[in-house]
C-alpha cells in the first residue's frame, strides 16, 4: 500500500476482537444469528478501529457545505398537477440488448466507510456495503475550509448566493422576492410550506449507484441587397459587409484577468521516447497469418469463451472454428451475393457489424471474416428503437462511409424493430441497408481449394471506428493494416503477452481497448480469452473475478466502474482468489476519477491475492489508440506515482503540486509509460501547436506507427487532428513526422511518467478558467448521492450563451425524492460548485429516472442530453436557474451623458445637412369655406339633413354569427330611432342639456341610435363595453368605474343587459345601489322631440372617450363638435368615402378610430357601413372576410385579435373558403386599426395566407392613433405603398436610429404606420428637452391637428398625468403651434418615393409607447420586442408577456402543450433573453394559453397581468426564480 502512496493505513486488530470476530462467522454460518444481528453487533466490535475513510472529495464537499450553513434561496412554485413526475420505467429491467445501463463510471468507488459495517434496509444484499458520499481517495476541492484556501481576487458566487437566499422568506401566496437586492445574511426564517405531492411511483429497480459517463465526447451576403445597394448609392452609408459584422465583442464587459493567476513557469518541454519496438523474428508477418497459423496447427485452442447472463461458458470458440468460419464468411461476402437486393462487394467495400454486446463470438467471426474478404468492418452498436439516442449520427457515419450491408445474427435481427412488411426499420437518418444474417446455416462451404487473396499489411484500411465527439456527430476513425499490427506488436510488448495466456475482458469487444486486446492483440497471441457480458455484471457484479479465480487468468481489462461495483458486491465471497493475475489493466485510467476505485479495490483484494503492482492504468483514444499504459516492475516499469494537484492552477492550465490536507486539491495516478515505437508531446490547447512548459497542462500528441490515420472522408478535420505537426517556441517543428492529437489534457511527469487530468471533450472554458465536467459530476455525487441522484446518473456539459461557455448540470432524481429534497440537494450543489471550482452553475435541472438518454453501452449519451436541453425536449421535473451569478461579461450599463440642448442640436442637424423631423397631411384649408364644411359641422345636423334628401339610403348593415343581416339602419330610421332615445332621455331620464349618459350596448345599431340620441337632447354620451356575462367579477368594475368617473347621469342600455347589471351576481362584483337612473331602449314609445339641440359653439363637447391603456390607466378624453367633424372629414378624404361605398368594420366601438368608424363616419360620409361585431368570430371565424367578399368592400378595417383569429383559424381552411366562393380580390385597403408599433409578421402572414383567396399583396397596411389624436396616420386608397425600414435593436435601446440592411444581426423590422391624414401635422421632438429633432432621429411624436382631443375629462390610476399632453410648445424652433404629446416613440424618415401632391413621402415610423418602455441597466426596451424573441425560443409558448417587478425582469409564458413540458422553456426563456436583449430574466411564469389579458385591441395588458401575478391570481403551472 505504502509504495501506491495511499495515505490511509488499516489498524491491526488486538486477538481478543479477532476472537469475537470469528465466533460471530461461525453463529452466522450455522445459523444462530440473523444476517442484521451478525452486521449490528460485527459493526459495534470493529467501530473502534476502523477510521471513517471518506472519501476526501466528500469530506471537502462537505466541509465546503457547512460554511453555508442553512441559507435557503427562493423555492419555484409549482402547480399541484405539475408535481406528478412519474420515471419513464422506475423498474430498469437487466439487459436486453446491447445497451448497457453505464459505460465509464465517474463515480469514485472509495476504501471502505463506517456506513459498510451497517445495515441498508431494503437495499439487496450485496448491496449492503454501499458507500454514502462520493467515495474518492483524491479530491476535486479548490477551496480549503480554513483561511487563506481561496484567492481574494476570484469574485465568489457564494457571496451573491447569499444574498439571493437571505431574501428567501416568502410563501407560495406573497409577492416573490426581489433576489437582487441587500447582501445580508439572516440567520433563520421559515421554509414555504410546500404542496403535497401526488404519489409518485417508487422505483423497484436495484439502487445500484450508476453514474453516467459525465465527459461530452465534441454570410453570405445576397446578390439582391448587393443591387439594391449599388441603385440607391446612398452616401455617408457603412461598407455593407459591416451591417453583417456581429460587433458584440466591442460591448463585452472583458473580464480581467487576475493579476495572482498562477502562470506556467518550467522550462520547454522535449519530445518524449518510447522504447524502440521490437518485433519478434519467429512470430506471424500479420494478424490474418497469426489467424491462419494457429486455425491449421492449433485448431483445438480455445480462443475465445462466451457467458451467458448465469455465468456459465455458452460456447467456446476455437482457433480451427474461428478460422474456418471465417473463411466461410469471407467466401459468402465475395462470391454469394448475388440475389437481387444484395450488392455484389468490392475489395475495400465497407461493411457494418451490428451484433449486441452478449455475442462476441459471431462479431470476432465477422470482424475477421471481413478482413480475409478485403471488406472494412464499421462496428456499430445494435438500434433498439427507430429513434435511437444519436441514431441519425450513426446514420451519417454509415451514410458517409458508403455502407450498404450490414452483418448480424438471426437472434439480434430478430430483435430489430421491424417495419410493416416485416422487414427491419429503416433507422431515422440512416441509408437503406441490406441484412445478411451470418450464422452457419446461411453461410457458404468454401471450395477446398479455395483461399482468400487478403492483403492485410500496408496503408490500407483495415477497420473503421466509431466515435462521437463532444457536439454529438458521430465520425469513423480508419485504421490501416500496419497501424493494426503496429497496435498488436505494441500492446503484446508493453503487456508482455505470451502465447496461450488467458484475458478476461469486460469491456465491449467491438471498440477501444476491448478490442484492441480481446480481439486483435489475443488473436496475435494465440491467447485464450474469457468475454463478460454486460449484462452479467448488472447480475453478478463480481462474475469477472469469479472467471479470473477459475480459469487461472493471467490479464484482465477492466473499467473503474466495474471495480468498484466488485467492491459493493464482494462480501461473503470468501473463496476469491486473485494471485494468478500478472496484469489488471484498467482501461479507462485516464479518467483522473478512476484512482479512487484502484486504490480501494486494491485496499480490499490485497488480502485475497491481489498484488499491487498487478493494477495498470492505461490511456487511450479513438484515434491515437494506446497512448501509454503503466507496466508491471518485471515489464521494467518504474513505480506508481501519484501527483496531488492545485485545482485552482488546473483550472488555469498549470501544474502546482500541493498537499493531500488541502481540500482543494485532484490527486491523479499515472497512466505508465509511452508505448513502445512512440514518440508523446503535450501541446497548447488553443492555437498553434506549441510545445507547452514542464508545468503546463495541454493535449497529447503522440507520433506512433500504431495510431489510427484519418476520419474516413472527413478530409479538413482529418489535417487537424491526424497531421499536427509540434513546433517549439520560436517556431521550429520538432520532427519531420505528423503528430495526431489524442484528446487527453495531461503533463509528463517524474520517470517520464505520463499523466491526464481530462479530456479535451470534457472541457468547459468559462471566463478564462477551464474546467472539468469529471471534476463537476464528482463534486454534485459527492453531495448525498445516494438519498437523491437515481444511480448516479448525472450529465454535465457546456452550452454557450452570450460569447461563453455556461454549465449546465442534469440529474436523475430518485422516483421517491420529495420536492423539498429535490430544492435542497440543488441548493447544496450549488454551493458545493461554487465553493470548490469557484464556478457558477448556470442551469441545475432534475429529470425523472430513467428519462436521460442513454449511451449504447451504459452511462448518459451526453450530446443527445445537450441537444434536448437546447431543444426543449428534455422535460425536467425541477429546474433552477442561475443567470445573476454566472453571466458576467453582460456589456456595461449605459451612462446617460449630459444632454446638448435643443438649439445645438438644430443647429447640428442644420451643418450635418439634415432636415428638421416635420411632416404633415393633405391641406384642408381649401375646404374650411366651403358650404359642406359649415353644413357638416355638427354630425346631428348631418343626420337630420340625410334623412330628409335620401331618407331610404341605408348607412348600417349588422351582421350575425351565421353572415344573415340582423339589423339595418337607413338615414331616416336612424333619425327616427335617435328622436325616441332624446324623448325618453328628457322625460324619462329627465336630464338636461350637458349631463353625461352612460352607452352600455353591444355592437350593432342600437348602439349608433343611442348615440345620435344624446346627440339630439344635448347630452354627451359615453360608449362603454358591457360586462360579459360569464366573467362579471373583472368586467363588471370597469364598467362601474367608467359610469362613475364620467359623472354618467343616466346609463342608456339593452333590457338583457340593464337585468345583467341589477342582478345578484353583479352585487357581488360592484355595490348595485349606487348605480344611477338605468334606462332600457328596448321598447321605448315612438315620440318626437319638440326641438332637436344645437350647440352654441363647435367648441362644445361632443363626446366622451374612455379607454383603458395598456399601463393600465383609465383615460378619458374630450372630443368637441369641430374635432369630431375634422375626423369624418379627414377620414372620408382619405379613404375616399362616398354615398355609393361599401366598407367592412369588424372591430369594437367603444373607443378610439373604432368607435368613430362605427358611430361617426358613415352619418358623415354617406356610405354604407357593414358592421361585424368582432365577437361573432368565435363562433364563425371565416365571417368577417366572408362579409367582405360577399359585400365587395373595397376598404375594410380590423383589429389584430380579428386578423390573428383569422390567421390562426383559418391557415388549413383557404380550400374550403375558395369553394364557397370567397374571394378577396375586391380589397383595396384592409387597415389594421392599432394604437401601437406595426406587427410586421402578422399582417405578412395573413397576406400570405389569403393571397389564394385573392387578397392583393399591398393590401393590408396599419392605422396609428392614440390617446390625444384617435386617428394620426391611415392608408387610404391613394399614394405611395407602406415602407418597411431595418433598424439596429441596440441602438434603439439607447434611443437612436442606426438603418441596417434587411437579415444583419439584431435588425428589427419597422413598417409605416399608414399615411399622415389629411389637416394632421406631425413633428418629432426629443423626450426631455422638448426641442425638434432631425430626419431619422427617434424621439417623441407630437401631432398638431382639427381633430386632437381637447384634453382628459378624466385620468384614473395616474391623476398625474400633465397638462401639457395637449397644449405643448417647441422649446426652440417653432415655438407658437400648439402640439399634442402623443406619449409614443418615433422617428419621421423623408423616402424616395412621390406623394399623391408630387412631393418626397415622408414615413411616420412608430417604434412604441413611452409608458411601456422597461428601463433596464440604462437602456430603453420595448417589450415587444422581448416578447417577439421569446415566442420564438419554442414551439410551445403560445403567448408572452414581460414587466418589471422591483428591478427584476419578469416573463410570462403561455404553454400551449403539455403541463410535464412546462420546466422546458425556463432555460430557452432566460438564453434567448440572455442572447438576444443582454437581460437577466429574474423570473419565468409559466401559465395557461388566455391568462395574459388582452384588450379589444389585441393589445396586452401587462399592467393587469402584473398585478395578478402580484396578487397571486394567475394560477401559474410554474414560476422559477432565477438566482
Amino acid at each position: 500500500m505504502a509504495d501506491r502512496g495511499c495515505p490511509l493505513e488499516a489498524a491491526p486488530l488486538p486477538a481478543e476482537v479477532l476472537e469475537s470476530l470469528a465466533e460471530l462467522e461461525l453463529e452466522l454460518s450455522e445459523g444462530d444469528i440473523t444476517q442484521k444481528g451478525y452486521e449490528k453487533k460485527r459493526a459495534k466490535l470493529l467501530a473502534r478501529y476502523i477510521p471513517l475513510i471518506q472519501d476526501v472529495h466528500t469530506e471537502a464537499v462537505q466541509a465546503a457545505l457547512a460554511k453555508y450553513k442553512e441559507r435557503k434561496m427562493p423555492m419555484p412554485s409549482k402547480r399541484r398537477s405539475a408535481l406528478v413526475h412519474s420515471s419513464v420505467e422506475t423498474y430498469t429491467p437487466p439487459d436486453t440488448s446491447s445497451a448497457s445501463e453505464d459505460e465509464g463510471s465517474l463515480r469514485r468507488p472509495g476504501r471502505l466507510t463506517s456506513t459498510l459495517l451497517q445495515s441498508h434496509s431494503g437495499i439487496e444484499p450485496w448491496l449492503d456495503r454501499v458507500i454514502q458520499g462520493s467515495s474518492t481517495s483524491s479530491s476535486a476541492s479548490s477551496t480549503s475550509s480554513h483561511p487563506g484556501g481561496r484567492p481574494a481576487a476570484a469574485p465568489s458566487a457564494s457571496t451573491a448566493l447569499a444574498g439571493l437566499t437571505a431574501h428567501a422568506h416568502i410563501d407560495l401566496h406573497s409577492a416573490p422576492p426581489d433576489v437582487t437586492t441587500g447582501l445580508v445574511e439572516h440567520s433563520s426564517y421559515e421554509r414555504p410550506q410546500m404542496a403535497s405531492v401526488r404519489g409518485i411511483p417508487r422505483g423497484h429497480g436495484r439502487n445500484v449507484l450508476e453514474t453516467a459517463d459525465g465527459v461530452p465526447v465534441n454570410s453570405r451576403v445576397s446578390s439582391k441587397i448587393q443591387q439594391l445597394l449599388n441603385t440607391l448609392k446612398r452616401p455617408k452609408r457603412p461598407p455593407l459587409k459591416e451591417f453583417f459584422v456581429d460587433d458584440f465583442e466591442e460591448l463585452l464587459e472583458v473580464q480581467q484577468p487576475d493579476p495572482n493567476q498562477p502562470k506556467p513557469e518550467g522550462d520547454q518541454m522535449a519530445v518524449l521516447k518510447g522504447e524502440p519496438l521490437s518485433v519478434g523474428t519467429n512470430g506471424p508477418l500479420s494478424l490474418l497469418a497469426a489467424l491462419q497459423l494457429w486455425g491449421t496447427t492449433q485448431p483445438k485452442a480455445p480462443c475465445l469463451t462466451a457467458l451467458d447472463t448465469a455465468g456459465k461458458a455458452t460456447c467456446t470458440l476455437t482457433y480451427g472454428k474461428l478460422w474456418s468460419r471465417s473463411l466461410k464468411l469471407a467466401y459468402t461476402l465475395l462470391n454469394k451475393l448475388t440475389s437481387k437486393n444484395e450488392p455484389l462487394l468490392n475489395p475495400g467495400d465497407r461493411v457494418a457489424l451490428v451484433f449486441p454486446n452478449s455475442d462476441p463470438v459471431m462479431f470476432m467471426v465477422a470482424f475477421y471474416g471481413c478482413l480475409l474478404a478485403e471488406l472494412v468492418p464499421v462496428p456499430i452498436e445494435v438500434p433498439l428503437t427507430r429513434k435511437d439516442a444519436g441514431s441519425q449520427q450513426v446514420g451519417f457515419l454509415l451514410g458517409s462511409c458508403g455502407v450498404t450491408l450490414a452483418l448480424t445474427t438471426d437472434a439480434c435481427q430478430k430483435g430489430l424493430p421491424k417495419a410493416p412488411t416485416g422487414e427491419v426499420a429503416t433507422f431515422k437518418g440512416w441509408p437503406p441497408l441490406a441484412w445478411l444474417v451470418i450464422d452457419g446455416k446461411h453461410l457458404t462451404r468454401p471450395p477446398k481449394d479455395w483461399y482468400p487473396l487478403a492483403q492485410d499489411t500496408g496503408s490500407r484500411t483495415a477497420y473503421i471506428e466509431y466515435k462521437t465527439s463532444k457536439e454529438g456527430s458521430t465520425v469513423g476513425v480508419t485504421v490501416s493494416h500496419s497501424s493494426l499490427l503496429a497496435q498488436c506488436q505494441a500492446l503484446t510488448q508493453a503487456c508482455g503477452y505470451t502465447e496461450a495466456e488467458t484475458l478476461t475482458n469486460v469491456l465491449d469487444f467491438k471498440r477501444d481497448a476491448g478490442l484492441w486486446h480481446g480481439v486483435l492483440t489475443s488473436v496475435m497471441n494465440r491467447m485464450h480469452v474469457i468475454t463478460i457480458p454486460y449484462a452479467l455484471m448488472k447480475v453478478n457484479p463480481l462474475s469477472w473475478i469469479q472467471k479470473v479465480c477459475s480459469y487461472k487468468a493471467r490479464a484482465a481489462l477492466v473499467k473503474s466502474r466495474d471495480m468498484h461495483w466488485s467492491l459493493l458486491a464482494q462480501r461473503g465471497q470468501r473463496d476469491v482468489c486473485l494471485s494468478s493475475l500478472r496484469m489488471l489493466i484498467v482501461a479507462d485510467g485516464a479518467n483522473p476519477w478512476s484512482i479512487s476505485s484502484c486504490d480501494a479495490f486494491l485496499n480490499v483484494f490485497q488480502s485475497r491475492g491481489l498484488r499491487p503492482e498487478v493494477i495498470c492504468p492505461c490511456a487511450s483514444s479513438p484515434e491515437a489508440l494506446t497512448v501509454a499504459i503503466r507496466r508491471p516492475p518485471d515489464l521494467g516499469g518504474p513505480p506508481p506515482r501519484k501527483a496531488v494537484l492545485s485545482m485552482n492552477g488546473l483550472s488555469y492550465g498549470v501544474i502546482r503540486v500541493d498537499t493531500e490536507e488541502k481540500l482543494s486539491v485532484l490527486t491523479v495516478q499515472d497512466v505508465g509509460q509511452v508505448m513502445p515505437g512512440a514518440s508523446v508531446c503535450v501541446v497548447k490547447v488553443d492555437g498553434a501547436p506549441y510545445l507547452c512548459k514542464t508545468d503546463e497542462i495541454g493535449e497529447i500528441c503522440v507520433n506512433s506507427v500504431a495510431t489510427g490515420t484519418a476520419y474516413y472522408g472527413l478530409l479538413g478535420i482529418t489535417k487537424n487532428t491526424f497531421e499536427t505537426v509540434p513546433v517549439t517556441a520560436d517556431g521550429v517543428p520538432v520532427s519531420d513526422r505528423p503528430f495526431t492529437r489524442t484528446g487527453l489534457l495531461g503533463f509528463i511527469g517524474p520517470d517520464n511518467l505520463v499523466f491526464v487530468v481530462g479530456k479535451l471533450d470534457g472541457l468547459m472554458v468559462v471566463g478564462v478558467r477551464r474546467h472539468n465536467a469529471d471534476d463537476i459530476v464528482a463534486t454534485a455525487l459527492a453531495v448525498e448521492p445516494m438519498k437523491f441522484v437515481y444511480r448516479g446518473r448525472i450529465a454535465v456539459f457546456s452550452v454557450t450563451v452570450l460569447h461563453d461557455d455556461r454549465i449546465v448540470l442534469v440529474a436523475e432524481q430518485r422516483p421517491d425524492a420529495s420536492e423539498e429534497d429535490s430544492f435542497q440537494w440543488m441548493s447544496r450543489v450549488l454551493q458545493a460548485i461554487d465553493s470548490i471550482h469557484q464556478v457558477g452553475v448556470y442551469c441545475l435541472a432534475l429529470v425523472p429516472a430513467n428519462t436521460l438518454p442513454k449511451a449504447p453501452l451504459g452511462g448518459i449519451h451526453i450530446s443527445e442530453t445537450k441537444q434536448r436541453f437546447l431543444e426543449g425536449t428534455l422535460h425536467p421535473c425541477n429546474v433552477l436557474m442561475c443567470p445573476h451569478t454566472c453571466v458576467t461579461n453582460l456589456p456595461k450599463p449605459r451612462q446617460k451623458q449630459p444632454e446638448v440642448g435643443p438649439a445645438s442640436m438644430i443647429v447640428g442637424n442644420l451643418v450635418a445637412g439634415k432636415r428638421i423631423a416635420q411632416a404633415s397631411g393633405r391641406e384642408l384649408a381649401h375646404l374650411e369655406d366651403s358650404d359642406q364644411a359649415r353644413k357638416f359641422l355638427f354630425l346631428a345636423d348631418v343626420l337630420q339633413w340625410r334623412a330628409h334628401t335620401t331618407p331610404d339610403h341605408p348607412l348600417f348593415l349588422l351582421l350575425n354569427a351565421k353572415g344573415t343581416v340582423t339589423s339595418t339602419a337607413t338615414c331616416i330610421q336612424l333619425h327616427k330611432r335617435a328622436e325616441r332615445v332624446a324623448a325618453a332621455l328628457m322625460e324619462k331620464g329627465r336630464l338636461d342639456a350637458g349631463d353625461h349618459v352612460a352607452l352600455v350596448y353591444p355592437p350593432g345599431v342600437d348602439l349608433i341610435a343611442a348615440f345620435y340620441g344624446c346627440l339630439y337632447c344635448g347630452c354627451v354620451p359615453v360608449t362603454v363595453r358591457p360586462p360579459h356575462p360569464q366573467n362579471l367579477g373583472t368586467t363588471l368594475p370597469t364598467v362601474k368605474m367608467i359610469v362613475e368617473v364620467s359623472k354618467s347621469a343616466c346609463v342608456l342600455s339593452t333590457q338583457a343587459i340593464t337585468r345583467l347589471l341589477k342582478s345578484k351576481e353583479a352585487a357581488a362584483a360592484v355595490d348595485v345601489r349606487t348605480w344611477p337612473t338605468i334606462l332600457d331602449t328596448d321598447d321605448i314609445p315612438k315620440k318626437k322631440v319638440a326641438s332637436i339641440f344645437r350647440p352654441p359653439s363647435p367648441d362644445v363637447l361632443a363626446y366622451l372617450d374612455f379607454s383603458v391603456s395598456t399601463t393600465g390607466i383609465l383615460a378619458g378624453v374630450k372630443m368637441s363638435h369641430a374635432a369630431t367633424s375634422a375626423l369624418c372629414r379627414s377620414i372620408k378624404l382619405q379613404c375616399e368615402l362616398y354615398p355609393s361605398r361599401q366598407i367592412a368594420i369588424c372591430l369594437d366601438p367603444y373607443c378610439g378610430l373604432g368607435f368613430a368608424l362605427w358611430c361617426l363616419c358613415s352619418v358623415y360620409s354617406g356610405h354604407q357601413s357593414v358592421l361585424v361585431p368582432p365577437l361573432e368570430l368565435e363562433s364563425n371565424v371565416s365571417l368577417w372576410l366572408s362579409a367582405v367578399s360577399q359585400y365587395k368592400a373595397r376598404v375594410t378595417f380590423c383589429s389584430y385579435s380579428v386578423m390573428e383569429m383569422c390567421t390562426k383559424g383559418l391557415g388549413a381552411q383557404t380550400g374550403a373558403l375558395r369553394m364557397k366562393g370567397v374571394n378577396l380580390s375586391c380589397v383595396r385597403t384592409c387597415m389594421v386599426v392599432a394604437e401601437e408599433r406595426p406587427r410586421i409578421s402578422l399582417t405578412q402572414s395573413f397576406s400570405k395566407l389569403f393571397k389564394d383567396l385573392g387578397l392583393p399583396a399591398r393590401a393590408v397596411s396599419t392605422t396609428f392613433g392614440c390617446r390625444v389624436n384617435v386617428a394620426i396616420c391611415l392608408q387610404g386608397t391613394t399614394g405611395p405603398d407602406p415602407t418597411t425600414v431595418y433598424v439596429d435593436m441596440r441602438a434603439l435601446r439607447h434611443d437612436r436610429v442606426r438603418l441596417v440592411e434587411r437579415g444583419s444581426p439584431h435588425s428589427l423590422p419597422l413598417m409605416e404606420s399608414g399615411k399622415i391624414l389629411p389637416g394632421v401635422k406631425v413633428i418629432i421632438a426629443h423626450t426631455e428637452t422638448k426641442g425638434p429633432l432631425g430626419d431619422s432621429h427617434l424621439g417623441e411624436i407630437w401631432v398638431s391637428s382639427p381633430h386632437n382631443a381637447t384634453g382628459y375629462y378624466t385620468v384614473y390610476g395616474e391623476e398625474t398625468l400633465h397638462a401639457d399632453h395637449f397644449s405643448a410648445r417647441l422649446s426652440f424652433g417653432d415655438t407658437q403651434t400648439i402640439w399634442a404629446r402623443t406619449g409614443y416613440l418615433g422617428f419621421l424618415r423623408r423616402t424616395e418615393l412621390t406623394d399623391a401632391s408630387g412631393e418626397r413621402h415622408d414615413a411616420l415610423y412608430v417604434v412604441g409607447s413611452l409608458d411601456e418602455t422597461l428601463e433596464l441597466r440604462g437602456m430603453r426596451y420595448h417589450p415587444i420586442d422581448i416578447e417577439t424573441s421569446v415566442i420564438r425560443a419554442h414551439r410551445s409558448i403560445a403567448e408572452c408577456a414581460v414587466f418589471t417587478w422591483t428591478n427584476l425582469l419578469v416573463v410570462v409564458v403561455e404553454l400551449d402543450g403539455l403541463e410535464q413540458d412546462a420546466l422546458d422553456l425556463v432555460a430557452l426563456v432566460t438564453n434567448v433573453v440572455l442572447e438576444e436583449h443582454y437581460l437577466v430574466v429574474g423570473v419565468v411564469v409559466i401559465v395557461d394559453p388566455g391568462v395574459i389579458p388582452i384588450n379589444s385591441r389585441g393589445e396586452k395588458q401587462r399592467m393587469h397581468l402584473r398585478d395578478g401575478f402580484l396578487a397571486d391570481q394567475l394560477d401559474p403551472i410554474y414560476v422559477a426564480y432565477n438566482m
